[in-house]
């Protein structure tokens, strides 16, 4: 923000960013404008402002190396914008590119500038995602399975406490088909009860007569809704791993746990208290997985695992898609992932039975949204 006495003035280095501002000076006091701006940035996440900044600062430097007058760098052209998305073919991945894109264009909308992404910049992008280099491609990582579930119920020691919470975190991620974020925090200092869930958050228990057993719990914040957050559907199962009977036991277990803290929380031995914090919960799956004989995984492996397993019990995609807060297509995308890991789950005498089972439920489901 400018001093007191300081007045913006025009400069050739920022030719339409400054008679914008002009332009709003003249309708609007300079607090205003200031308080707009704060108020735009707020609607990003503090990394994804700090991966918007990367792309800044990668097209300038390439706009400079090929000596584009500034006045070019905003609005750019599809066919800049082209140019410097093809500059790194074979040298990025395609989420990088696309996320370089993103910070452009939020910062052409910052300064109220036109967008051009149009057919040639289209062209650019499909063309980078097929040279993109194998040092760019992130490994597949093998998804949770129901074995890595049981082998959770059987090697922790479901009357210790950080035990119960590791469990009933595993089993909400899975069932629910949540991120590991939505549920608990990376590290103990961080917890933020508008963003993470807590035991005074809304949680209800249902019980009709002629249903199934369910809890609602409301997360206050999602990647997806962000500060609307969601409500996670937790369904009795027919399974040891069943996660209503979990949370239950959780909240029996850490009874003695304030109402102003995580709701994963659990009891120490010394009477207090302490968050699950996701490295804790993932070192200690991987110590029962390893005593097993399991694959190591990592916090994604709940999700991809918890929606491949409910095809695999014929839920319908519809139900599937809501359970995780898929959008339609965004499920029909992630779908193509569940695709390549249907062997993991099922034995092969019983695989082409079962592919074709939910390939048939899937083509129904892309048949309503595609």
């Amino acid at each position: 923000k400018p001093k007191i006495g300081n007045e913006l003035s025009v400069s050739a280095f920022r030719p339409h960013s400054d008679s914008f501002h002009l332009s709003a000076l003249e309708q609007l006091p300079l607090n205003d404008i200031l308080q707009l701006f704060d108020v735009m940035l707020v609607s990003i996440e503090t990394k994804t402002r700090e991966n918007y900044g990367a792309s800044l600062l990668r097209f300038h430097q390439y706009c400079n190396s090929r000596h584009i007058p500034e006045h070019h760098h905003m609005p750019a052209s599809d066919f800049l914008l082209a140019s410097f998305i093809a500059s790194w073919a074979g040298k990025v991945a395609a989420t990088t590119a696309q996320n370089w894109l993103a910070g452009l264009h939020f910062w052409h909308n910052l300064h109220s500038t036109p967008w051009f992404r149009h057919s040639i910049l289209h062209s650019a992008t499909a063309g980078l995602t097929k040279v993109v280099p194998n040092s760019s491609r992130r490994p597949h990582h093998p998804p949770v399975t129901l074995e890595h579930m049981h082998a959770l119920f059987c090697g922790l020691d479901l009357s210790n406490t950080f035990d119960v919470s590791v469990f009933t975190v595993a089993c909400t991620a899975f069932w629910s088909c949540c991120r590991l974020g939505e549920l608990i925090v990376v590290n103990t200092s961080l917890f933020n009860p508008s963003r993470h869930v807590s035991h005074s958050s809304p949680f209800a228990c249902h019980s009709p007569p002629d249903g199934v057993k369910y809890s609602v719990l409301h997360i206050p914040w999602m990647k997806t809704s962000h500060i609307e957050g969601a409500d996670i559907i937790i369904s009795s199962l027919d399974d040891i791993t069943n996660t209503y009977t979990a949370v239950n036991h959780h909240l029996a277990a850490n009874a003695v746990v304030p109402l102003d803290t995580p709701f994963f929380a659990y009891e120490t031995t010394d009477g207090g208290w302490a968050a699950m914090t996701k490295p804790w919960f993932l070192a200690r799956c991987n110590q029962v997985w390893r005593s097993a004989n399991l694959l190591e995984l990592t916090g994604h492996c709940f999700r991809i695992g918890g929606a491949t397993e409910l095809l695999l019990h014929r839920v319908p995609p519809d139900i599937v898609a809501v359970q995780g807060q898929w959008k339609s297509r965004a499920f029909l995308e992630y779908w193509h992932k569940i695709e390549s890991i249907l062997p993991l789950f099922v034995t092969s005498s019983f695989l082409d039975s079962c592919t074709a089972m939910i390939n048939s439920s899937m083509d129904s489901y892309t048949r309503r949204y595609s």
